[in-house]
């Protein structure tokens, strides 16, 4: 089942769509797509497949100036997904995500303050930008956290569905 394509597919598709439907502000499951990919999926579409959803729904949503880092952190997130495919704990799995969390407010942040026009370009512009997103980091964990628990355990019932559907079709045949 690990090699197996299509339940990624489709709890990545999910995802994806789950973006274009209103949502609290950072509260979306773009890092537990790029997470869940990396854990789950075929080595060789493990980045590209979640990177091409990402891109797809970003057409309904809009393209914005800090893009390149939201991409940049989301490629991170997918080698942390990557990094951990082997040795999936509740725990190490709740790490990562919670560093993918960390390490996307970080990026993000740099990038609104890079290339937005809200804040002037000093130390004080750049400590405001990160202040100000503080509200934002909170539901950034909490969905985080949720959409990538969410995915796995849609993965792992649906993969035990399959084991069980498979035997029973072998049989009838």
């Amino acid at each position: 089942m690990r090699d197996s394509i299509l339940f990624p597919i489709f709890i990545i598709f999910l995802g994806g769509l789950m973006r274009l439907v209103p949502h609290v502000p950072n509260f979306a499951p773009i890092t537990a797509i790029a997470l869940f990919g990396g854990m789950y999926m075929n080595r060789k579409y493990a980045l590209i497949l979640p990177f091409i959803i990402m891109v797809i729904s970003d057409f309904f949503l809009g393209f914005h100036d800090t893009l390149v880092f939201v991409y940049g952190s989301f490629l991170i997130s997918g080698l942390l997904g990557l990094g951990v495919r082997e040795y999936k704990t509740a725990g190490r799995i709740l790490l990562i995500t919670i560093a993918a969390s960390i390490q996307f407010f970080i990026i993000t942040n740099l990038g609104v303050f890079l290339a937005g026009h809200i804040y002037p370009k000093t130390i004080q512009g750049f400590i405001d930008c990160y202040v100000m997103a503080l509200p934002f980091f909170r539901n950034t964990i909490v969905g985080d956290v949720l959409f990538t628990t969410s995915f796995i355990l849609a993965f792992e019932l649906l993969k035990q569905l399959a084991h069980k559907v498979k035997p029973a079709l072998v049989k009838e045949k």
